[in-house]
């Protein structure tokens, strides 16, 4: 990732948003565990060796096998077993990005957490099946970081079934790609990179790999969608496919009609752990710029910036006078970060990074992710209806840092009113802190009713919920706040923005005014 976590668009999208995180959360990687111990271990893949040049005869993707199938390999990984609570076992892995949306799945739609056998319990060791490709003839390998997260030991299986140890050169959670090497007797066949860009939807497609163990096999299909996001870091750009792969697929290529890889078969959507023809893979543009980066350094350190961001929607440009929705609106900024430090406050929208522009949040995490600790860029922002360029040093990441993020928090009470957008706000007292837990320095006005057929409760504005700030100007009591929405109208804005706290969550709401 590239410590930016987005948020959500807005309150009232809250549920929807959950819902399909529910159904992300069945992305999983394709993993083909071998022995279980108490560790379920995942490693896939599905490779394709991909050569430039090569054209299949109509009908038939022969020539491709034959030209690709010998740098497809079988990765195999020993780990050791830790002990896990049966309730709690993911079949991921501890540090899998996939992992918090399968706890958050299971624990939200209350369906028992995948238990393993008693038997399974008592092995040492764990050990886990995938693919991978030979992209050179000294012997890298590609596949993804969860085939090999953890791993005290890696076999790679060529295709003529010789068995050689493999040394791991570098893994990027983020990204979930990994770089092994082995040591052979002679030049070993490989696959060139493809360009995925020039993929479109409908365009014939084949996966190799090794699904269940059984041995290498092909699936062909078409790509079915583009830009898929999985919610799982900076990097979810996926190509969606239809070509069949399973469990033991992951880290094998996805090849186009040239044999050339355009991907890297990562996940599969599955109520049932089967493949239902919904497959993702990791596009080649994205992979080829990592995979140099691990063979070179043997690691990533990705860009941090220290924002909560969320997208920009027509409501939300219509409000701050911007031409059009495109670009990242900061919903709060992190403490002694490289945001805070450059200057960037909240309810800026980032149009811009390195003069390169933002079209959405995930294009600003995309970029961050991809910049190294210690550059300096410029920054573009839209504040207070123009556009300034603000000077920014790129900070360095951990496991542990957030990119930015946008959730909403919790409500609760507090008399005047707006009948514009239907709520009635109230100034803060000292009762109205202590059932909120706001600390003495919080201002606003505290939302005390919200009319049930008015645009504010159809944005999902609750009673108890705290206006900081309105169409980006803070407010300190409801006089203000009421103030400013009005101003609002009489400008001709079809909607006003709030920056709300609830709980200790901010986030931005645009509210529509009503009509009539």
């Amino acid at each position: 990732m590239s410590n930016i976590t987005e948020r959500k668009p807005n309150i009232i999208q809250r549920n929807r948003i959950l819902a399909l995180v529910g159904a992300a959360i069945i992305a999983v990687p394709l993993a083909a565990p071998i022995i279980l111990g108490t560790n379920s271990a995942f490693a896939a893949a599905s490779s394709t060796p991909a050569v430039a040049g090569i054209v299949a005869p109509a009908g038939s993707f022969a020539s491709i096998v034959s030209a690709d199938k010998p740098a497809v390999v079988t990765i195999t990984s020993t780990m050791k077993a830790e002990p896990v609570a049966a309730t709690e076992a993911s079949p991921f892995g501890e540090d899998s990005p996939f992992n918090e949306q399968f706890q958050q799945f299971f624990g939200q739609k209350g369906i028992p957490m995948p238990r393993q056998a008693p038997e399974q319990r008592q092995s040492q060791h764990a050990q886990a099946l995938g693919s991978g490709f030979i992209i050179s003839s000294n012997g890298y390998i590609v596949t993804n970081n969860h085939v090999i997260d953890k791993a005290m030991s890696i076999k790679v299986t060529l295709d003529d079934g010789t068995e050689l140890p493999a040394k791991l050169i570098g893994a990027d959670p983020k990204s979930d790609l990994a770089v092994v090497k082995i040591e052979a007797k002679k030049p070993l066949a490989t696959v060139a990179w493809g360009d995925s860009d020039k993929l479109k939807l409908g365009d014939q497609i084949l996966a190799i790999g090794n699904p269940f163990g059984i041995g290498t096999t092909v699936t062909a299909g078409i790509v079915s969608a583009r830009g898929r996001d999985l919610h799982s870091g900076p990097y979810d750009d996926f190509i969606q496919i239809d070509a069949p792969i399973n469990h033991g697929n992951s880290g094998g290529p996805l090849v186009d009609t040239e044999g050339q890889v355009v991907g890297i078969n990562t996940a599969i959507y599955s109520p049932n752990g089967g493949s239902v023809g919904v497959g993702f893979a990791i596009p080649s543009d994205q992979a080829q710029n990592i995979v140099a980066k691990l063979i070179k350094n043997g690691s990533i350190e990705h860009g941090f910036l220290g924002v909560e961001i969320q997208p920009v929607t027509a409501d939300v440009a219509n409000a701050i006078g911007l031409d059009k929705a495109d670009g990242a609106l900061v919903a709060g900024v992190n403490d002694d970060t490289p945001a805070s430090k450059a200057g960037v406050k909240t309810g800026d929208v980032i149009t811009a990074l390195g003069g390169k522009p933002v079209s959405s949040p995930r294009d600003l995490s995309r970029m961050v992710a991809d910049l190294a600790p210690g550059d300096r860029q410029d920054l573009t922002v839209w504040r207070q209806g123009a556009s300034r360029t603000l000077q920014l040093t790129i900070g360095g990441n951990s496991q542990d840092q957030e990119q930015a993020s946008a959730e909403s928090g919790k409500a609760g009470p507090a008399a005047h009113k707006v009948p514009t957008i239907g709520i009635g706000l109230a100034d803060i007292t000292d009762d109205v802190r202590q059932a909120l837990n706001l600390s003495r320095q919080e201002k606003g006005a505290v939302i005390e009713s919200v009319a049930p057929d008015k645009p504010a409760a159809d944005a999902g504005l609750q009673p108890g919920d705290v206006v900081v700030a309105v169409n980006q100007q803070p407010v300190k009591s409801a006089e203000e706040a009421k103030t400013a929405v009005a101003d609002a109208g009489r400008a001709g804005r079809k909607a006003v923005l709030l920056l709300i706290q609830r709980g200790e969550n901010k986030s931005f709401v645009t509210v529509p005014f009503s009509i009539g």
